[in-house]
């Protein structure tokens, strides 16, 4: 049964699924009808963060250019340039078991490629939602939609998972920013 949760929400994520190792992590979207004409490109993104909540270097950082960290710990599966269809518009897996100890966050995140030159933000964007789901059985585990809350963000923070002990936890976000991706990697410690 999967669990639906609210901004703000946390969940232990591996003591409540013994065994759990490697999970899916589903994003997905729909651009509303008055989009003004020009195509969105929406990418996923995730940062490994340090204790510090900070990224170090590129090698903490997943997306459309870089698509896995550490060896297979987090890896992106593809850029969708359009977000046709239902489902999933573009993936994430996580491998618990090869994120290294120094790693204690992984923020999964959603840009809109060029949205500030294109004039184009979360205001356009509905049905936005993260799903995570156990990778060994494609069983759903949990889901967040995030819900109508923004208007001029180009970028948004929709999850987080973070370590606890030997666990590993969920929280739902919901956070924006302006600034696109660029604001996003400012926000956890990158140049750009």
């Amino acid at each position: 049964m999967t669990i639906n949760l609210a901004k703000g929400q946390r969940i232990d994520l591996t003591k409540t699924n013994p065994g759990l190792t490697k999970v899916v992590v589903g994003l997905g979207w729909d651009i509303n009808k008055y989009s003004g004409g020009t195509d969105f490109d929406l990418d996923a993104c995730a940062f490994l963060l340090h204790e510090d909540g900070k990224a170090k270097s590129e090698e903490d950082f997943v997306f459309y250019n870089h698509l896995i960290a550490y060896g297979g710990a987090v890896a992106h599966t593809g850029d969708n340039r359009t977000g046709e269809g239902d489902g999933d518009d573009e993936q994430i897996v996580v491998d618990f078991s090869l994120v290294p100890p120094n790693i204690s966050r992984v923020g999964i995140t959603v840009t809109i490629h060029e949205g500030d030159s294109r004039g184009q933000n979360f205001g356009q964007v509905s049905s936005a939602f993260v799903r995570v789901a156990n990778e060994a059985d494609s069983r759903e585990l949990l889901r967040f939609d995030l819900g109508e809350d923004f208007s001029t963000e180009t970028a948004v923070v929709f999850c987080e998972f973070y370590r606890h002990g030997s666990d590993w936890k969920f929280q739902a976000i919901g956070s924006g920013f302006t600034g696109g991706l660029a604001a996003l990697c400012r926000n956890y410690g990158l140049d750009v």
